[in-house]
């Protein structure tokens, strides 16, 4: 039941109060008419049972009795003395006429001659002589055939009146909540990116249009938290590459003296390779933070991509070499690409970091044409992917297991997908063959492409 939309579950439990409502409305208009119909009846038993003793005759309230009306004059032994209406033998038992000699005695039974049961009222006769006891008695076949009037009417129009008032507590449920439900359409397409974006508000000063308000509160306050963080991560990128390039630039003078005792070669290098990787992370930062805007700076041109994969390999050849593992190319001739040179070689670097760092093997740069664009691959020959982050590589800051033992910011990939994406392109994971291999799709250098700077 809780899995049921609000509506159902409203209309439901207004169809559940109607069907209460109209049985106890039933049911108290069923016993209102059946005492009153008994009340009637007695009534004018009564005034025929008083009008049989007046007159001395049974003949006396024939008039007022009807086709299903009688009257009886009994004796104290119960002999009918005068009889009128079509009923056959006496009406009442040895044990009602004994009563019936000093109360008003009141029975339903069947009695022969009248059709279905018979209401009998018995009083005291004092005329004639020697009559003992008057009984008046009237077919309740009328009372009854009223009161299944009423309950066939109700059995018939209850469920009809349920069914549309079900109807109507639906169109009104369905009304009610529509403001709620524009509210959630646009909470599908609200983004901290955009600001500005809001949740649309009812014109009825209610409880929906109270929590949209609220709602909308709440988006302002993320809002300015996100602005805020987004902020911090550019100033941040920015103030670490000014101190990380002055320390990479002293360490590199200094390895080049020679002027240092052993071990301390190995150090520097060490150090070094550590202030490319702050170098790298700035980078990627800034562009989480311009890629979190919408405004990823792309000055797009035509570019080959033979120097450009040369470019990426020759940066990393010597860590490769440092770990025993070689890079080779696989290009074909006279490919074209269109695109920014330093986004691209950023995202192609962080590919080969990722194979360096987390795979084995060779590591392979492809570049080849395919309809209207690019396809620049990086391969390794190490595990591939683990199969619990394969769905989410290109997220910020989705790490493997491995890759926790191993270092590295989960940023990587995520900056791959958002410089293919700026560039009107794609990234993504190729299931097929050994390792672990990632595609970036390019426009190429026919397509002409807006400068987004």
């Amino acid at each position: 039941m809780s899995r049921l939309p609000i509506r159902v579950r409203l209309t439901a439990a207004f169809a559940l109060a109607m069907v209460l409502v109209l049985a106890g409305a039933g049911l108290f208009v069923y016993l209102r008419l059946k005492d009153d119909l008994d009340d009637n009846l007695r009534s004018a038993l009564g005034t025929r049972a008083r009008a049989v003793a007046a007159a001395g005759s049974a003949d006396a309230g024939a008039a007022e009795e009807g086709e299903e009306g009688f009257a009886q004059l009994l004796a104290r032994d119960g002999r009918v003395l005068d009889s009128a209406g079509g009923v056959r033998g006496t009406v009442l038992s040895r044990a009602e006429l004994e009563r019936a000699q000093s109360e008003v005695v009141l029975v339903d039974r069947r009695v022969a001659g009248i059709d279905g049961t018979a209401r009998v009222l018995a009083r005291p006769a004092k005329r004639p002589p020697g009559t003992a006891v008057v009984a008046v008695g009237q077919s309740l076949e009328d009372r009854d055939e009223t009161l299944s009037g009423l309950v066939t009417s109700f059995a018939v129009g209850g469920p009809i009146a349920v069914v549309l008032a079900s109807i109507a507590g639906y169109l009104l449920a369905a009304t009610g909540l529509r403001p709620v439900e524009a509210m959630r359409r646009r909470a599908r397409e609200v983004s901290l990116t955009r600001a500005g974006e809001r949740l649309p508000l009812p014109a009825t000063r209610d409880e929906i249009r109270r929590l949209g308000e609220t709602l909308n509160e709440m988006l302002d306050r993320l809002q300015r938290s996100f602005e805020r963080e987004r902020r911090f991560v550019a100033d941040a990128g920015h103030e670490l590459r000014t101190p990380v390039a002055i320390v990479k630039t002293e360490l590199e003078g200094a390895i080049r003296t020679g002027d240092y005792g052993p071990g301390v070669r190995e150090a520097l290098a060490a150090a070094i390779e550590e202030c490319d990787r702050l170098v790298q992370l700035a980078e990627d930062l800034l562009v989480v933070a311009r890629s979190a805007e919408g405004e990823l700076p792309v000055r797009s041109e035509e570019l080959p991509a033979r120097p450009l994969l040369e470019d990426v390999r020759a940066r990393f050849a010597d860590r490769a070499a440092q770990r025993n593992r070689s890079i080779r190319l696989e290009v074909e001739d006279g490919v074209l690409l269109s695109g920014d040179p330093l986004r691209v070689r950023q995202a192609l670097g962080n590919l080969v970091d990722n194979a360096l760092r987390h795979g084995d093997g060779e590591i392979v740069l492809r570049s080849r044409r395919t309809g209207t664009g690019v396809e620049l691959e990086v391969s390794d020959q190490g595990r591939g992917f683990e199969p619990g982050i394969a769905d989410r590589a290109f997220e910020r800051f989705a790490r493997g297991d491995r890759a926790r033992t191993r270092g590295g910011t989960g940023l990587g990939m995520a900056i791959v997908r958002a410089v293919a994406e700026a560039h009107g392109g794609s990234a993504e994971i190729v299931p097929e063959g050994q390792g672990a291999t990632v595609r970036i799709w390019l426009p190429d250098g026919t397509t002409p492409q807006p400068d987004l700077s």
